[in-house]
């Protein structure tokens, strides 16, 4: 079931990056259970994916449609996103991690090393659905560990814009150099930020997340554009 959600969750999202689903399109759960060849429980589920990526939202009564978003919005919102993430870093390494949320900003560490080198050694294809699950976790976490609730529901809300969000990377498959690149230099954004933060270098660390949103908005400026212009 999961590959088969995951499967559904990029055929959708190559469809809105590509222009084949327009802005303000409302998808019919039949109509696409038949084009994807699949019931519509997994269809569901990756519509709701696609929901918290920021690309689809909820109708009134039932339903999705596509939202409609510009690069500038998008841009505009992570640069945003990297300066609260910025703050947040400084606050948690000028007050020192502690042991749970080290544990398991460590764990995601680990889990991006298998998950890069995994793609490293298979063509550079990589498990998606893995490093988004694994990047949410780290910055959830980074945040939520900072304790300041203002700046997690500001985050919050710069999240709703389509793609801003740390679980929202556009990653499908379709461009395997550009998005493992993308993952390969996250990683090491991601080693680096933890590693002033067990010095609870704070300026560092907030300098660091605020390099690792301006790369993560540069990186989907560049796929939007490959995938428009191929």
């Amino acid at each position: 079931m999961a590959s088969q959600i995951e499967r559904v969750t990029q055929a959708l999202r190559r469809c809105i990056f590509s222009g084949q689903l327009a802005p303000g399109e409302r998808l019919v759960e039949l109509q696409w259970a038949a084009t994807l060849q699949v019931s519509r429980t997994p269809l569901r589920i990756a519509l709701g994916e696609l929901e918290k990526q920021g690309l689809l939202e909820r109708l009134p009564k039932r339903g999705f449609r596509v939202r409609a978003f510009t690069m500038e919005a998008i841009s505009d919102a992570i640069d945003v996103r990297g300066a609260l993430e910025g703050l947040a870093a400084e606050r948690l390494a000028e007050k020192g991690v502690a042991a749970e949320p080290l544990a398991t900003l460590q764990a995601c560490l680990t889990e991006g090393r298998a998950l890069v080198e995994a793609a490293r050694a298979d063509g550079l294809r990589l498990d998606a659905a893995g490093w988004i699950a694994m990047n949410a976790r780290f910055h959830a976490c980074l945040v939520e560990a900072a304790g300041n609730q203002m700046l997690s529901d500001a985050l919050e809300m710069v999240s709703k814009t389509p793609m801003a969000g740390a679980a929202s990377l556009g990653l499908d498959g379709a461009l395997p150099v550009l998005e493992f690149a993308l993952i390969a230099r996250a990683q090491e954004d991601h080693e680096d930020i933890v590693r002033a933060l067990g010095r609870r270098e704070g300026s560092r660390a907030a300098s660091l997340m605020r390099e690792h949103a301006r790369r993560s908005r540069d990186n989907k400026q560049a796929i939007l554009l490959r995938r428009q212009n191929p």
